[in-house]
């Protein structure tokens, strides 16, 4: 069998750079004719209350419309953008379709006669993916004829890097997704990310890395103008090279390593034609996980801030994204409300598999899963229980009362308005360009 081919192209000028990336790997080669297309871009996150940092978190429009005319050229008249935005709410419609409409997903449909789909909105259906994973999936991208995915080049807190097969997450439902963070130590979201790509019809994946991320998937991390795309029919050789351009070697990814057991393909690239721009001349390393102290236990900024008494170990692979949503804001609300006394030995516990520490005297079980792990726990002098999956705002700020950090409500009831803070690291700076995500 002949190497798999993957293009890395510099983002040079619109259009014309994608049609290179496509064409040096042939994407569309194996596209039948009159195929029904689905388009899965990346919108891990979308807020209605504030504009966000979406460089390097979301897939560009810029390089969506060029996906959509290269199809057109190709006479596809059936072309359908499908995401399943992860929203704080799991009912929340408004949201996704504010996403859709902002992202300027209407213009393409009068356009190019696109259409577009929240996942959540259509029945979802059980596959079977190999291996005892088995999950609920979007049937209409699984039953079309050929599939465009376009995810963002970037690392990832919890599976090393997010590239073409993780990108699919997208396209279970919200059970599936929480099921994904097992606490099972074999079975974990690793285990269940490779699977991922197993039933995907004939597909070609685009890595938009014109802004790449460092520490994602979100906007907390750091966001780079990096001017690169990575092509390639086959998913798995898309990540692998992905994986080098971020500076990992695919057997550092655990994901990987299970898809290649999956797949029964070499974890290395010996398999793969690297064309167009050289791994070497374009890979910059991006770290993965946030700084957190030597012992684990305290984000390195709260340690900066000089803060005592308090413990919030960090996050492992089964803290699912609706409960790490809160991370951000109960940092945030933690590091204004200290004002240099030292808390009473508290803990902030998370996921599903963490333990309380001996010793703690007020330990913060946050969501159901930590509730039900530690609820009979003899090592918790005070149990702050913070229920539901996702807990409710208000729950969790009154946790942090009962513990005695003062936290500002503000925080928690304009959640969504703290990822607008971030936007001020990047004024000033010509490079990141909002046009990237409007479609004119």
């Amino acid at each position: 069998m002949g190497k798999y081919t993957v293009a890395i192209v510099r983002y040079e000028r619109p259009l014309e750079s994608v049609r290179r990336a496509v064409d040096l790997c042939k994407g569309l080669a194996h596209l039948p004719h009159k195929a029904k297309v689905f388009i899965k871009p990346n919108i891990v996150f979308w807020t209605r209350t504030t504009p966000f940092p979406k460089w390097g978190v979301v897939t560009t429009s810029r390089v969506v419309e060029d996906m959509v005319i290269l199809l057109k050229e190709r006479e596809v008249e059936e072309i359908t953008i499908a995401e399943g935005i992860t929203t704080f709410d799991p009912q929340d419609r408004e949201t996704p379709a504010h996403a859709f409409e902002s992202l300027g997903y209407p213009i393409l449909r009068e356009r190019y006669g696109i259409k577009t789909l929240n996942v959540f909105e259509r029945p979802f259906k059980k596959v079977e993916l190999g291996a005892g994973v088995v999950l609920n999936f979007n049937p209409d991208i699984l039953e079309s004829d050929f599939v465009v995915n376009l995810p963002v080049l970037k690392t990832h807190a919890q599976t090393i890097v997010s590239l073409g097969i993780k990108n699919l997450k997208g396209l279970i439902d919200v059970a599936s997704r929480k099921k994904c963070h097992s606490p099972d130590t074999v079975k974990d979201l690793n285990y269940m990310v490779a699977r991922l790509a197993n039933k995907l019809p004939p597909s070609f994946t685009l890595l938009d890395g014109i802004y790449t991320t460092e520490r994602g998937p979100f906007f907390e991390g750091r966001l780079r103008r990096s001017n690169l795309l990575i092509a390639s029919s086959d998913i798995f050789s898309a990540d692998k090279v992905g994986a080098k351009v971020l500076g990992y070697e695919p057997s550092q990814v655990p994901y990987l390593v299970h898809a290649a057991q999956d797949f029964k393909r070499p974890l290395d690239l010996s398999d793969v034609d690297v064309i167009g721009e050289e791994i070497e001349s374009v890979a910059s390393f991006h770290e993965y996980a946030f700084p957190y102290t030597e012992d684990g236990m305290l984000p390195r900024p709260l340690e900066k801030l000089g803060i005592k008494g308090l413990s919030y170990p960090q996050y492992d692979s089964t803290i699912c994204t609706y409960c790490s949503g809160f991370t951000t804001v109960m940092l945030m609300a933690i590091a204004n409300a200290w004002k240099g006394k030292p808390w009473d030995e508290v803990e902030i516990l998370t996921g599903k598999r963490m333990k309380p520490t001996p010793g703690k005297k007020k330990t913060i079980l946050l969501g159901k899963c930590m509730v039900q792990a530690n609820k009979n726990s003899k090592d918790i002098q005070e149990a702050i229980e913070v229920k539901g999956c996702p807990p409710s705002l208000q729950d969790a700020l009154n946790a942090l009362k009962q513990a005695g950090i003062d936290a500002n409500p503000a925080f928690f009831e304009k959640m969504d308005m703290a990822a607008g803070s971030f936007m001020k690291r990047f004024e000033g700076k010509p490079e990141f360009e909002e046009s990237f995500y409007k479609v004119v």
